[in-house]
């Protein structure tokens, strides 16, 4: 009877702790919280976590259901503890049934459950794992249409006003798609600068190696030292350039070098040997704005020499780049220095020596003269207004989104640009060259827009930005 008296205790237990549960559920402050809630957009646990923690009343009210759970499974456990006693002098075993306890976590759950599984007056039961409701009786009738998930990368910005199941904004770097937030891919960059030339690799060697005029790049030669096919005293440094005048002649082409070649003749037993530095300017502007070819240095290619058939001392010297080591050129600065070329103490070694540095009349420097100078390369597509209409829309974006799309084909061009500088430890900044001296843009300007792509760079997802060395001015 002492038994059955105890069990009867824990059902009327259990009785009190259904009738907690419910008072918590029916209390104002369970009500005005549900109510405050936002429904333009799906909560999770965490967002309701954080909600709960904002509303004192609704804290406190919790913390009172708490309490009395509290006292109420002390006294379930001092039965319990009884009748386990009772037991041991007793045939019949008691029968022991307590409710679990419900913690903060079933609430975040149940309060989901009354969002989005609690249509049609059935009360079902939520899942954020799998995003769905389980209904009684097996039945769909109690699922709500679930709000789109705001959040950070492929999440929505925010929810459509007019259907609250699709995105109506995304994140920065993601697209809106059918009512999905996908991530933004770059349009092709054709049609503001092109890359890339019809030519395949093979042809192209085959071109270079026959130093073919169909590749060759007509630039105008320039030199107040020296003229073309015109004997000179090669005793003193010599400087050359070609130059293509882009801003003047061809201000929608950008151009990208392949190779270089010149005919370097001398005079008959000269003992001078020729020594090239070559100098790259990618987009014009001064001389201290071209970047120094790193001829045989770092698997940089070298130059090759090919002796003609001629009655003097003429050689090709030809640089071949090829797709590997291609860059954008607007000017190619060469600087002509010589040296003699004489046999070592043991006789089967060269030794050179600096003209100036040589002082011995008999010895014959001879002259020297160059018959030609190519470039070899290609004209690709620029529409600088084009790209002006771009980075007009980081200020002034034509309709909701353009800006990140202006931005993100602008970073698509700054990384194309940049990956085709010279081999080094870290790459030039060759985009600043462009917006400087084919754009004809500002100091000012050109660090502007640096910075705002860098800005939105760190907001994609799966990106990094790399330190580039400065090259103009």
């Amino acid at each position: 009877m002492d038994i059955q008296a105890m069990e009867e205790n824990l059902l009327r237990i259990t009785e009190t702790w259904k009738a907690y549960n419910s008072d918590f559920e029916e209390s104002d402050e369970f009500k005005l919280f549900m109510k405050r809630l936002p429904m333009n957009y799906f909560l999770n646990t965490s967002t309701i976590m954080h909600l709960w923690t904002m509303d004192s009343n609704f804290q406190r009210r919790y913390e009172q259901l708490e309490n009395s759970m509290k006292q109420l499974f002390l006294k379930a456990q001092k039965i319990v503890h009884k009748l386990f006693s009772l037991s041991k002098r007793c045939h019949k075993q008691p029968l022991i049934s307590l409710p679990r306890q419900r913690t903060s976590t079933y609430w975040l759950t149940r309060i989901q459950s009354f969002l989005y599984c609690n249509e049609n007056g059935l009360l079902g039961s939520f899942s954020e794992e799998t995003h769905s409701c389980t209904c009684p009786n097996d039945q769909v009738v109690c699922t709500a249409f679930l709000p789109c998930t705001v959040g950070d990368a492929s999440a929505c910005l925010t929810c459509a006003p007019d259907n609250r199941t699709r995105c109506g904004t995304c994140n920065t770097g993601h697209m809106l798609s059918q009512g999905l937030c996908k991530p933004e891919v770059a349009e092709s960059t054709d049609h503001y600068i092109g890359f890339e030339t019809d030519l395949q690799d093979l042809e192209m060697k085959y071109l270079l190696q026959k130093t073919d005029r169909r590749i060759e790049v007509h630039a105008i030669f320039i030199s107040n030292d020296m003229r073309l096919n015109s004997w000179f005293d090669p005793s003193w440094r010599k400087r050359m350039l070609l130059t293509l005048k882009s801003n003047k002649y061809k201000s929608s082409l950008v151009h990208m070098i392949l190779g270089l070649s010149l005919q370097i003749c001398l005079t008959k037993n000269s003992t001078l040997e020729p020594v090239l530095a070559v100098y790259v300017n990618p987009f014009g502007g001064s001389h201290s704005e071209s970047w120094f070819m790193p001829v045989n240095e770092n698997s940089f290619p070298d130059w090759e020499r090919t002796k003609l058939d001629l009655p003097l001392q003429c050689y090709n010297w030809t640089l071949t780049l090829g797709n590997k080591w291609k860059t954008f050129f607007e000017t190619v600065h060469i600087y002509l220095r010589s040296r003699i070329k004489s046999n070592g103490p043991n006789g089967n070694e060269s030794i050179y020596y600096e003209p100036l540095e040589f002082i011995d009349p008999s010895r014959n420097l001879g002259y020297m003269k160059i018959n030609n100078i190519q470039v070899f390369g290609y004209s690709m597509h620029f529409d600088p207004e084009a790209i002006r209409d771009l980075i007009l829309q980081l200020d002034y974006p034509y309709t909701q989104g353009s800006q990140d799309s202006a931005l993100l084909q602008l970073l698509e061009i700054r990384d194309r640009v940049n990956k085709l500088s010279p081999p080094g430890q870290r790459r030039l900044d060759l985009f600043s060259c462009l917006l400087r001296h084919r754009l004809k843009l500002s100091t000012s300007e050109v660090v502007r827009i640096q910075s705002a792509l860098q800005a939105f760079n760190a907001k994609l997802p799966n990106t990094m930005d790399y330190d580039t060395t400065k090259l103009c001015s």
